[in-house]
């Protein structure tokens, strides 16, 4: 009968609700079954979004990442062909480009990417990206093409459309005239 009434016990145990907050498979880096799910990490942003101290903390990120990894081995010469600019960070599409393909660069070295990760990098982000950004019309063209002649020129964009410049245009008649002690641009 005691042995009986043990048994009882230990059944009523575990059927029993496990106790909340542990997970009984945390030992093994798993998430358990109806515990609160794994905190994503946070989604990255394109740098062009961020502002303030966040977008200087992650221009300094990129920027280490071009300067010790990306140009010592991908650099190659500088030529009329493949332009480059010292001052690459002011140019806001080169450092899109290069952002993007530092996200992508992290995320393809990942163990979780697979052994293939990096090619994939190389084949789908790396061989377009270079492309673009260095190409002889591109955004650096009108930049340092040769190593002994540095410079930097940030060539002007088409101008806004002819739909913008309307509703400008309506803003300003809907403001009214400037008062007259108002600066005028």
């Amino acid at each position: 009968m005691e042995q009986s009434a043990q048994q009882a016990q230990q059944l009523d145990h575990l059927a029993s609700a496990p106790a909340p907050g542990g997970s009984p498979f945390a030992a093994f880096g798993m998430p358990g079954l109806g515990g609160p799910p794994p905190t994503a990490p946070p989604e990255p942003r394109p740098i062009l979004e961020l502002d303030g101290e966040e977008r200087e903390d992650e221009l300094d990120a990129l920027s280490d990442w071009v300067d010790d990894f990306f140009l010592p081995v991908y650099g190659a010469e500088v030529t009329t062909t493949a332009p480059w600019c010292l001052q690459w960070q002011e140019h806001d599409d080169v450092v899109a480009w290069l952002h993007a393909l530092w996200l992508a660069y992290q995320q393809h070295k990942d163990p979780e990417a697979g052994l293939s990760g990096l090619f994939v990098w190389h084949r789908d982000f790396l061989t377009h990206a270079i492309a673009a950004i260095r190409a002889p019309g591109g955004p650096l063209s009108a930049c340092m093409t040769s190593p002994e002649r540095p410079a930097h020129r940030i060539l002007p964009g088409p101008p806004p459309s002819s739909r913008t410049e309307k509703a400008v245009a309506s803003a300003a008649e809907a403001a009214g005239p400037p008062e007259p002690d108002e600066p005028t641009s």
